[in-house]
């Protein structure tokens, strides 16, 4: 099968997403990763935008890539102005990047009505500053902007633009489905009719305004396209771009085409939750093959095939792209789900122990409890369950108190008192509200003992009644997911009292954090 280039537009594209924002230090971080799973091109940005995206230029020289080419982005000339005088392809080559992707109108109601010029200068525009580039030395990618609803108005004059720009020495034109509202059937049939006219390669660019980016991609290459841009994760404006992490599994697993490095296949879980670190986004659990729940399984008739052989509930094996299977625990839980989750403990068939885990969990059920989304908790209770458990710090107590500052807002301060082997730790923090005072409490008095705990943070926190006719005596269920460098775990807790609710999650993360680093010898 033939090899589809990545192109990656995370740090331009993705960093126009709501809410997303990249540092220089990210932005450098993020390019080594990149470039360690094999992309092949690593869009860095627009370099006479921002000060940042042009010291992100000079600084990336450095970097000690091994395969993938930085691109710089920017736009054809100014109208009526000639190329060597622009202060937008001076910047372009300024960047000094082995290539460089240059944007142009092809939809002729963006010509006359955005840029205000007329159709035969705007082909005058992109020929020039093509032919401009290319003369000193970069390859060029042409994005051809809007091209899919510039051909529904006027395909004459949208191929023109992609001739001129081939014409000039362009050696990928890419096809923008910028508004993201094209069919696939339409981005397929069109893509196969510019490869029919077209003499140099042609890649496509999708958005995800109607949920169809990764369709239209994969259609996109059916067609004839050989390179693909999008963004890690599909953040960016709107609704995002298209998921590379989704189009380079389908390509390489369900149409048997060769993308990225060898192996780099089953490091695409981990890169893809490195770019939600970098970007300080939660981890969307549902995401397609790298998702916490892509390969879950909940009750007893899914677990019981699985148990016997993925395949009856996988479509691919999680570990080809660096995932890992998740056995989900409820109290519509049989014991064959209770043995598959905890294979690890060597309890081999012990059905009594098997019937205590599943009794207590129904019962905490019952109560309020929920353990698909508190995997951790549930490992604490396996562990309580076969002997296999030993606190690693108890309880003496602890004291929220909140008050009124001066300047009429909320001041919280949390005291802890805790016993780590023989040693009492009382320490007090204060934070931006109960559960943060607490955990800052309780980590002041663990680290001395457990300095690991540093690199553990806090990532989401969720409050649900369990009973609300009880009205403010109603139970609430707490659940926090925490992660540190590798992993990602979730706890829950359930009381009348919100905070006793909260420590009960708190406490189990911190747990559920040691006894994993013992187990993978940290």
């Amino acid at each position: 099968m033939k090899r589809v280039f990545i192109y990656d537009t995370t740090l331009r594209d993705g960093s126009q997403g709501e809410g997303v924002n990249f540092s220089l230090q990210d932005k450098l971080l993020l390019t080594r990763k990149l470039d360690e799973l094999g992309v092949d091109f690593i869009e860095g940005g627009y370099p006479l935008s921002n000060p940042k995206d042009f010291e992100y230029f000079q600084a990336v020289r450095d970097l000690p890539l091994k395969h993938a080419k930085v691109v710089a982005f920017g736009m054809t000339r100014r109208k009526n102005s000639p190329p060597e005088t622009d202060t937008c392809l001076k910047a372009l080559l300024d960047a000094r990047t082995p290539v460089v992707t240059i944007v142009g109108k092809t939809w002729d109601f963006h010509v006359t009505d955005v840029l205000g010029t007329s159709l035969d200068e705007n082909l005058r525009m992109i020929a020039d500053s093509v032919g401009y580039c290319q003369a000193q030395g970069r390859d060029v990618f042409y994005d051809a902007e809007h091209f899919f609803d510039g051909y529904r108005a006027n395909p004459e004059y949208a191929l023109k633009t992609l001739a001129a720009a081939a014409g000039a020495g362009a050696a990928v034109v890419i096809l923008c489905d910028t508004n993201g509202g094209t069919m696939p059937e339409r981005v397929g049939e069109i893509v196969a009719e510019v490869r029919r006219t077209l003499p140099c390669e042609i890649g496509i660019h999708t958005h995800n305004d109607c949920e169809l980016a990764v369709a239209n991609s994969l259609a996109a290459v059916r067609a004839g396209a050989t390179q693909v841009q999008g963004t890690m994760n599909g953040i960016g404006e709107r609704c995002g771009n298209v998921d590379l992490v989704s189009v380079i599994a389908n390509l390489a697993l369900k149409y048997g085409h060769e993308v990225l490095l060898p192996g780099s296949l089953a490091k695409l879980t981990e890169a893809s939750r490195y770019v939600y670190e970098l970007a300080n986004m939660n981890f969307r659990s549902g995401q397609p093959f790298v998702g916490a729940s892509a390969f879950a399984h909940k009750g007893g008739m899914h677990t019981h095939a699985v148990a016997k052989d993925p395949a009856t509930y996988e479509h691919i094996t999680p570990e080809a792209v660096g995932n890992e299977r998740r056995i989900l625990v409820s109290e519509l839980s049989g014991q064959s789900t209770i043995l598959t989750k905890t294979t690890k403990y060597a309890l081999g068939r012990d059905k009594a122990v098997m019937a205590k885990i599943l009794s207590q969990v129904q019962d905490l059920e019952h109560a309020g409890y929920e353990f698909e989304a508190a995997e951790a908790s549930f490992d604490l209770l396996v562990r309580k369950a076969a002997g296999l458990y030993r606190p690693w710090f108890e309880r003496l107590a602890y004291r929220v108190n909140i008050e009124a500052g001066l300047d009429g807002m909320p001041v919280t301060e949390a005291a802890v008192k805790v016993k780590v082997g023989e040693e009492v730790q009382h320490t007090v923090s204060e934070g931006d509200g109960p559960v943060n005072a607490l955990d800052a409490a309780l980590r002041k008095a663990l680290l001395p003992a457990f300095s690991r705990l540093a690199g553990m943070q806090l990532v989401d926190y969720k409050v649900r009644v369990v009973n609300p006719k009880e009205g403010t005596a109603a139970r609430v269920r707490v659940v926090i997911e925490s992660r540190d460098g590798t992993d990602v775990w979730g706890t829950v807790g359930v009381s009348e009292n919100v905070v006793e609710a909260s420590w009960l999650a708190l406490a189990d993360s911190i747990e559920y954090k040691l006894f994993k680093d013992e187990e993978q010898g940290k």
